[in-house]
């Protein structure tokens, strides 16, 4: 039986994808492989394999005693795409960039959720033999599609407007997910229904804080912003919305998509070259917010396009399910045990 540690302090901050991606990998795992692993949650005690999915320093410090067994770090982020998420001092920008690489120079594999991160990762100097891509997933029990009837009640039920089309937006609010865009199209498609799921999660440091704070707090007659919704009522969500909408600047890959994905829910993203290595065909893509309109109206105006996109949809997630990423998951820590 392996021994694997798992290290993180995603679950302390609501509402953000690492945390989510950290718990639906530990739920497979325990829930699938009883038999061939033993994990922990920081647990400092001798192991075999320890999973690093956070960069705190004390998880920093506890790489340099030979205990650790072999080091996997998970990459959920780098300074490039920390750009329009957190607005920090220049010198404390510096100095988590430095040390964020070097968190990550200190592990023995990588692990990254999207394959245009390994040549990123090359060039701060890891070798490419170091670096494994393994995509992310989410439990088909926990986001799934529900009944028609049952759609038509939950929008009730939450004060939407059955009858109207609803555009959901999922993810922290800031300047990187591209809010801002959102909130323009609320403004300009008056007769459509626009919800983001998600807060603050940082607080102040949030980058574009303070303008996006007042447009929250006072949002447009057919913007709705219910705040960080508990994980498990996030389903609810997927299934009252018409179609799911990431406009992000930025992104790895995000767990809303795959959500989304699993909801059968369709989705349209801004287009990024990122998602072309992971989810292509699966979704529809625009270039920008007048884009974004303009998709949005023609997939109201034909329904045909809309069910092409729930197929898409209904595909992914047959792609991404956990059958297949279990058994990925298994036979990478049973390889990197061997090699130790």
């Amino acid at each position: 039986m392996l021994n694997i540690h798992m290290f993180s302090s995603a679950t302390k901050v609501k509402g953000q994808g690492v945390g989510s991606a950290y718990l639906e990998l530990i739920k497979l795992l325990r829930t699938t492989f009883p038999r061939e692993m033993e994990i922990k949650i920081n647990d400092f005690q001798k192991s075999d394999i320890s999973h690093y999915h956070t960069v705190d320093f004390k998880f920093y410090l506890s790489t340099f005693t030979k205990k650790r067994g072999c080091k996997v770090g998970y990459v959920h982020f780098l300074p490039e795409t920390l750009e329009g998420s957190l607005k920090l001092p220049g010198i404390s920008k510096t100095i988590f960039n430095k040390y964020l690489i070097s968190f990550y120079k200190r592990m023995d594999q990588l692990v990254v959720v999207n394959p245009s991160f390994i040549p990123k990762l090359m060039n701060y100097g890891i070798p490419e033999e170091k670096i494994t891509y393994i995509p992310n997933f989410v439990a088909k029990s926990d986001f799934y599609p529900k009944s028609a009837p049952t759609q038509q009640y939950l929008r009730k039920q939450h004060g939407f407007d059955p009858n109207k089309f609803i555009v959901l937006g999922v993810g922290q609010i800031q300047e990187r997910k591209g809010v801002a865009d959102f909130i323009e199209l609320a403004r300009r498609m008056p007769d459509v229904q626009f919800v983001w799921v998600g807060g603050f999660s940082f607080g102040r440091i949030t980058d574009g804080y303070a303008e996006l704070k007042k447009k929250v707090d006072n949002p447009l007659p057919n913007l709705f912003f219910p705040g960080i919704v508990d994980r498990e009522k996030m389903n609810d969500y997927y299934n009252m919305a018409d179609l799911f909408l990431l406009p992000s600047y930025n992104e790895l890959f995000p767990m809303s998509i795959l959500e989304a994905f699993s909801s059968e829910t369709p989705v349209l993203v801004r287009d990024l070259e990122l998602y072309h290595a992971v989810i292509a065909d699966y979704y529809l893509a625009a270039q920008d917010c007048d884009d974004m309109e303009v998709k949005i109206r023609d997939l109201q105006e034909h329904p045909e396009k809309m069910q092409d996109l729930q197929q898409k949809a209904q595909a992914a997630a047959n792609y991404y399910s956990e059958e297949r990423l279990a058994k990925i998951w298994l036979e990478y820590y049973q390889s990197l045990s061997k090699g130790k």
